[in-house]
């Protein structure tokens, strides 16, 4: 009787007991899964990152030197004048030139090592670069004939939730490829964020006096630069760079910088509401506009003019009976709807029928839309133009096979990475055409084997050879032991590299083959 009740299962215990049992055993099994996931991210990733390295480099790169400040000014002066020209391909070539991402990046790596005179240093140099970008954008403005809003001046005044939202994804990778050693990605992230063009937006709002484009900037630019330095301490810190205070100085510092993100959250989250509203509002203007001509009628895309007021209504109306009254009528009904004035203007054009009034809508579409994509295109060329540091008649474009090229010049300090990083941004924002931007000959990556396979920095390292060697047309040269020299030649065979073996002995190494011997 005694074995019956004390012997296997749950026989011997109570319901109660077996059920609290059946409980603790899935917490039980989450909490290993959690201890063996921080177990393995400590030994595998963790202790793979050298921190002194990374801190060293990070150090050197925040110091404020003259360098520094002389890439910030010319930085500064391209982003001011491409702004007030309304070229976005002269706006990214300032984008490419701004250092600022340094001292941003140093702030959050000293905030995650409780190093504050690093902390300080970088928050000297990110001041004197952002004071200087400042003033020297104002005194062109002032100096400037041309002092009007454009586009890309306008583009920049509104930031919104999405803008922080851009910098936080932006920040990750740039922490990550600063950890990780793979500084080829900064040249992306520096496209991304977009430092230096709101602060040119601030110097031109100072310069005319507009504080509404002066305090939109600055935002822009705040929200910018304080959600990289708390991402990177954020990634710093799950990387395990250690912290010098105390737990309780701890705390103190994540509360301070977690109020610190929620107060540019608020903001933001508001100028996102009010985009909503620009978004109904705008339907809102269609549908009224279109219900005052019928249904025979056809109607432009409305022009809205949010900022003024009151708010301003353009639009060209095709139809088959002039509406005198028609202005008036969308007036007093949209002031009804949107709660504010309403000034609407339209310009109509008599047709003889529906038929008339779509082809007339068509024509006109059609012009506009072959506008635009000649400005796209030449757009798209001094874009790569400027990646490639060439003039736009050097760029190559094929309207029909939707094909981009480009040989760029080189580059100070840029390698391969750096053009490969270039090419693929631009062709992030062109998916219907094939990009091509034909790198200098350089330095081939170093290609090294953790053990038998290569590793996740040796394939990058692979491919980007193979990326090279395709754009560039030439051979490469695998040397080394022969098992690993065998894999790397048959991985850049896959990506359609002309590849053949070298020698056999020594270390792993590649290098540009002799064009005449293949």
């Amino acid at each position: 009787m005694d074995s019956e009740e004390t012997g296997g299962g749950d026989t011997g215990r109570s319901p109660a007991a077996a059920a609290a049992a059946a409980v603790r055993r899935p917490q039980w099994s989450f909490l290993r899964v959690v201890v063996s996931f921080r177990r393995w991210w400590r030994e595998m990733v963790v202790e793979t990152v050298h921190q002194g390295e990374v801190i060293e480099r990070r150090r050197k790169e925040c110091a404020l030197s003259s360098r520094y400040l002389f890439m910030t000014a010319m930085s500064a002066g391209i982003a001011i004048l491409g702004l007030l020209l309304s070229s976005p391909a002269v706006v990214i070539g300032a984008m490419l030139l701004s250092p600022l991402m340094d001292p941003i990046m140093g702030l959050g790596f000293a905030l995650a090592i409780g190093d504050y005179r690093w902390l300080r240093q970088s928050a000297r140099s990110l001041a004197w670069g952002t004071a200087m970008a400042v003033g020297l954008c104002a005194l062109i403005v002032f100096m400037s004939p041309l002092q009007d809003i454009t586009p890309e001046i306008a583009s920049r005044t509104r930031p919104s939730l999405f803008d922080l939202l851009v910098a936080l994804f932006s920040a990750l990778a740039g922490a990550y490829a600063m950890i990780r050693g793979r500084e080829g990605t900064i040249v992306g992230v520096a496209i991304a964020t977009a430092l230096m063009p709101p602060l040119a937006v601030v110097g031109f709002g100072l310069a005319t006096a507009n504080w509404t484009v002066f305090w939109g900037a600055l935002l822009l630019y705040i929200t910018n630069f304080v959600t990289i330095a708390l991402t990177v301490w954020a990634m710093a810190r799950l990387y395990g760079f250690s912290v010098t205070l105390t737990e309780r100085q701890s705390r103190w510092q994540n509360f301070v910088l977690g109020a610190v993100f929620v107060a540019l959250v608020v903001p933001l989250g508001l100028s996102l509401r009010q985009i909503a509203w620009e978004a109904a509002a705008a339907r809102q203007v269609r549908t009224e506009l279109a219900e005052n001509f019928g249904s025979a009628a056809r109607l432009s895309q409305p022009e809205i003019e949010f900022d003024t007021d009151p708010m301003r209504v353009s639009a060209f109306v095709w139809t088959t009976s002039l509406q005198p009254d028609a202005e008036v009528r969308a007036e007093e009904s949209l002031a009804r709807a949107l709660g504010t004035p309403v000034d609407v203007q339209l310009k109509q054009f008599l047709v003889r029928d529906e038929q008339s009034a779509e082809e007339a809508q068509l024509a006109s579409a059609k012009a506009a839309e072959e506008e635009a994509a000649r400005d796209r295109l030449d757009d798209l060329a001094a874009r790569l133009a400027v990646a490639a540091g060439t003039s736009e008649d050097e760029v190559l474009l094929d309207r029909q096979r939707r094909r981009a090229l480009v040989r760029a010049e080189p580059l100070p300090g840029a390698g391969l990475a750096a053009y490969a990083a270039l090419e693929q941004r631009i062709a992030a924002t062109e998916p219907e055409w094939r990009i091509e931007l034909v790198p200098p000959v350089s330095d081939l990556p170093q290609v090294a084997f953790a053990g038998e396979e290569p590793d996740e920095p040796a394939r990058e390292a692979i491919a980007l050879a193979g990326w090279s060697a395709k754009r560039l047309g030439r051979p490469l040269v695998v040397s080394g032991p022969e098992a690993e020299a065998e894999a790397v030649r048959a991985l850049l065979a896959e990506q359609g590299a002309r590849v053949r073996l070298g020698d056999a002995g020594g270390a792993l190494r590649l290098a540009w083959g002799d064009e005449a011997t293949q």
